[in-house]
């Protein structure tokens, strides 16, 4: 018999596959318009890597509360911000068409070191397991480009994760380029469980769709093995994860921006 709290995971799962689907029809949309009018924008959607499981931030997010019988709740005003301001600054712009060369050495140890807003967040990346997602890194950081970004989205049933590396902090911002998808058979996802602690790639829900975007795991998340895990996180970072998520979803819900303003001020990948 199906638990109440499988049940719930098991809808939320099936949601964000549904916001996963429909954001991949605006982009098919969005590619064949901009070609027309010879914008740039077409390549950003798989840079863009929005939903990993969860889908992106937009306004079709609140297609999802007809699932939910009933009038609409008020929604509660925003509670106090635990995190201190931004840096002066404003994300970059710049988006590249192709992956960047490879650069990195395999064999070599990696870390991105990110100062934000409400604490450090530290990264140890396997550069064995996910070559091409960690030269995607080391590249764009020292490219500037998660500099002065916002974390755009917070989790807080079904999954546990808060949501980085989008420049626009709509969810549908990117780097321009994907990379392929990577170290899917991790043991590490025993049980299709991404573990806390883990660090991995947000996506459009298409394989080899991943681009900037990537999600931290701060509990245990079950979810699709179908999103490179590159990395861990350190004590720090989990410690300023669980104050984030302790803060909770602006606006007192489960899925949105986080009630923290989570600006990553500087990002640093450094080789050991």
């Amino acid at each position: 018999m199906v638990s109440n709290e499988q049940r719930r995971r098991q809808l939320a799962r099936e949601k964000f596959e549904r916001q996963q689907e429909r954001r991949e029809a605006a982009r098919r949309k969005s590619r064949r318009r901009n070609a027309v009018i010879a914008a740039g924008l077409a390549v950003v959607v798989a840079a863009g890597a929005t939903a990993f499981a969860t889908g992106a931030l937009s306004g079709d997010d609140k297609k999802d509360t007809a699932d939910a019988a009933g009038p609409t709740p008020p929604v509660p005003s925003k509670g106090p911000d635990p995190c201190a301001k931004p840096a002066p600054g404003s994300p970059a712009k710049k988006t590249w068409k192709s992956e960047p060369e490879m650069s990195i050495d395999k064999s070599a140890s990696y870390a991105m070191d990110m100062k934000t807003t409400c604490g450090t967040i530290d990264l140890k990346l396997d550069a064995a397991k996910a070559p091409h997602t960690v030269n995607s890194f080391n590249f764009l950081a020292g490219q500037g480009f998660f500099d002065h970004t916002k974390c755009h989205r917070l989790t807080t049933e079904g999954i546990f994760v808060l949501q980085c590396g989008d420049p626009t902090a709509s969810g549908s911002g990117g780097s321009g380029y994907t990379i392929p998808d990577e170290n899917l058979k991790d043991p590490k996802l025993k049980g299709n469980v991404y573990p806390a602690g883990t660090v991995a790639m947000a996506n459009t829900g298409q394989p080899n769709s991943g681009g900037s975007q990537f999600f931290l795991v701060y509990k245990d998340s079950q979810l699709d093995p179908k999103y490179s895990p590159v990395g861990t996180i350190g004590a720090d970072g989990m410690k300023t994860l669980k104050k984030i998520a302790d803060a909770g979803v602006a606006g007192g819900g489960t899925d949105g921006p986080p009630n923290a303003t989570v600006v990553i001020d500087k990002a640093a990948v450094t080789k050991s």
